[in-house]
C-alpha cells in the first residue's frame, strides 16, 4: 500500500483527459461541420486546392452567364436590323407599283428613315447596340479606344474564359454592321438576252454592306429610267441573307456556351461532392462518437473520485 504515487488514480486521471480531449474535438467538429487539419493533413491539402477549384469554376460559369446575355442581347438587336431591312424590301417594291411622285417621295422619306434607325444601332461612338460598355457591331472585341477625332473599336474578337485553368477561352464573334464597312454581303446576277431567248449579257454586282444602309448609295426615289431601280430588292434580297447568316451565327455561339455553362455547373457539382466527402464531418457518426465521449468523461471523473480515495485505507493500518 503506498501513499507516495496514486496510480489508479493517475492511470484514472490519463484517461479521463484524453477523453476531455476526445469530446472538444468532437465538439468542434459538430459545431463547425468540418474536420480539422490534424484530423487528416493530406485531405486537407487537397480539399484546398478543390475548393480553390470550385470558386474559380463558379466565376467561369459566371462568365458564360454574362456571355448568353450578351449573345441574347445582340440578337434582339440584330432581329430589330432585320426587321427594317425587311420593311426596305417591302418600300422598294411598292415604290415600283403605280403611285403619284408624292407618293413615292412618301416611301422614300420612310426607307431613308429606317436606313438612319439601323446606322444609329450599328455604327459610330454614339451606337445603340450596346453590352457592358462593348459594341456590338462595330466589329473587333467591341472596347472602344479613342484615336485622334474619332472613336474606334479595338481588332480582334471578344473572349471569354469559361474554365478554372489557364487559356480554357471561348470566342466570340460579332458581326461588323457599321455604315462604313464595305464587306460583301452577295453577288447579284442579272441577264439579258435576245428575242429569241439567247443569252447575250450577264453582270455580276458585288453588293457590299454599306450601299444598303448608306442613304446616299441607295434611294427608292429613283426615276424609272435609272438602271439602278429595279436592282434595289435584289440588294436587299443579299442584305436580309446576311443578316440572317449573323443571326445563325449568333445563335449557334450562344448555343454553344450554354453547353459549356451546363457542363461547368456538373463538374462544380461533382468536385463539390468530392470535397465534401474530404472536409465535411458525418454528423451522424460523430455525434455517436460524441456521445460515448461524453459518457466515458462523467464514468471517469466518477471513477477518479474513487481511485482518490483509495489512499484513506492506509490510516486503518494505523489504527
Amino acid at each position: 500500500m503506498r501513499i507516495q504515487n496514486n496510480q489508479p488514480a493517475f492511470n484514472t486521471w490519463t484517461n479521463y483527459t484524453m477523453n476531455i480531449n476526445a469530446m472538444q474535438k468532437s465538439m468542434k467538429r459538430l459545431s463547425t461541420g468540418m474536420i480539422g487539419n490534424t484530423d487528416d493533413p493530406a485531405g486537407i491539402g487537397i480539399s484546398e486546392r478543390m475548393r480553390s477549384q470550385i470558386k474559380a469554376t463558379a466565376m467561369a460559369r459566371q462568365n458564360t452567364d454574362n456571355g448568353i446575355s450578351l449573345a441574347q442581347t445582340a440578337d434582339s438587336w440584330l432581329q430589330k436590323v432585320s426587321d427594317m431591312v425587311s420593311r426596305m424590301k417591302s418600300l422598294a417594291i411598292e415604290s415600283e407599283g403605280i403611285m403619284s411622285k408624292a407618293d413615292k417621295g412618301n416611301v422614300q422619306t420612310e426607307f431613308k428613315a429606317m436606313q438612319e434607325e439601323i446606322t444609329r444601332i450599328t455604327s459610330f461612338y454614339t451606337s445603340a447596340a450596346k453590352f457592358n460598355g462593348l459594341y456590338l457591331f462595330r466589329g473587333g472585341n467591341g472596347v472602344a479606344v479613342a484615336s485622334t477625332d474619332k472613336v474606334e473599336t479595338t481588332k480582334g474578337k471578344i473572349t471569354l474564359q469559361v474554365g478554372a485553368d489557364v487559356d480554357q477561352k471561348i470566342s466570340m464573334d460579332l458581326k461588323d454592321l457599321q455604315v462604313s464597312n464595305t464587306a460583301i454581303v452577295g453577288t447579284m446576277h442579272t441577264y439579258t438576252y435576245n428575242s429569241a431567248y439567247g443569252l447575250t449579257a450577264s453582270v455580276h454586282t458585288e453588293v457590299h454592306w454599306n450601299s444598303i444602309i448608306d442613304f446616299n448609295q441607295m434611294s427608292v426615289g429613283l426615276s424609272p429610267t435609272d438602271p439602278s431601280a429595279g436592282k434595289i430588292i435584289g440588294k436587299i434580297d443579299m442584305a436580309i441573307d446576311y443578316i440572317a447568316q449573323a443571326r445563325a451565327s449568333m445563335g449557334a455561339q450562344q448555343k454553344r456556351i450554354e453547353n459549356t455553362r451546363d457542363g461547368l455547373m456538373t463538374y462544380q457539382d461533382n468536385l463539390t461532392a468530392a470535397e465534401s466527402k474530404i472536409r465535411d464531418v458525418d454528423m451522424a457518426s460523430e455525434s455517436s462518437e460524441f456521445a460515448k465521449d461524453q459518457i466515458l468523461v462523467n464514468a471517469g471523473l466518477s471513477v477518479l473520485s474513487q481511485a482518490n480515495q483509495l489512499p484513506q485505507s492506509v490510516l486503518r493500518l494505523l489504527g
